[in-house]
């Protein structure tokens, strides 16, 4: 008997991932409905409103220009709930293990090369090292303790700069300390950061950090945290 062939997943439809959306960021701002019902209605009546301004009054043209305001508040509205949903996931996995992982693999951009899992990690206290590099050179990130994190991150400077000297290593620190970086601002400071490599010597500095790097898949640290995409676990 010829086994089925299992049809690829489907990929919930706009709306339906609007709707989890909006459930997700509402759970963190009870006031987001207010929130978006006012904007849309400041649309509607700014649309009316320039109909009304523009001489001869004409009812079509206050019907065209309400419409505009309504689409124009609409689309305010889903870019106020897109900024908020963002906001309210960084709450939700600031101080988490894995967090630090997470915002580099998805947040930094084409011009930076980073990944979910850490470079140096200790098993015990999940204490974590994450790298990118980009035209801002090399970026080593701890998570966890600081005190403790001195020993990994001293480890892969000192990889970075046998095998590519000369190239600027930056150190950051997640969390909400003095000198620290808040995981909401992560991403802005890596990107921030002066340019020191062009494409050329970027891709030459990547291929030989990753000559010298060890795998770390097999620690147990989860890979990355994103809480739009937490799925209970099917029943065996």
């Amino acid at each position: 008997m010829a086994s089925r062939s299992r049809e690829p997943e489907k990929r919930p439809g706009f709306f339906r991932q609007l709707k989890t959306l909006y459930t997700f960021t509402q759970s963190s701002y009870r006031w987001l409905p207010f929130l978006l019902v006012g904007i849309v209605l400041a649309g509607i009546a700014a649309g009316v409103g320039v109909g009304f301004l523009i001489q001869p009054v004409a009812v079509w043209s206050v019907i065209l220009w309400g419409i505009t305001g309504l689409m124009a508040g609409i689309l305010g509205a889903m870019m106020t709930m897109t900024r908020l949903s963002t906001t309210a996931m960084y709450k939700k996995i600031d101080g988490m293990p894995g967090a630090t992982g997470q915002v580099m693999s998805t947040s930094l951009g084409r011009r930076w090369q980073s990944g979910d899992m850490p470079v140096g990690i200790n098993p015990k206290t999940q204490e974590a090292v994450y790298r990118a590099i980009g035209r801002g050179g090399v970026v080593l990130v701890g998570e966890g303790a600081r005190g403790r994190l001195t020993r990994l991150v001293n480890e892969e400077r000192a990889k970075v700069t046998r095998v590519a000297h000369g190239v600027p290593v930056t150190v950051l620190y997640v969390g909400h300390g003095e000198d620290e970086v808040p995981i909401s601002q992560l991403a802005k400071r890596i990107k921030s950061l002066p340019k020191a490599l062009d494409r050329g010597t970027m891709a030459a500095v990547i291929k030989r950090v990753d000559s010298v790097s060890q795998s770390v898949t097999s620690l147990p640290i989860p890979k990355g945290i994103d809480p739009m995409r937490v799925r209970a676990q099917r029943p065996r």
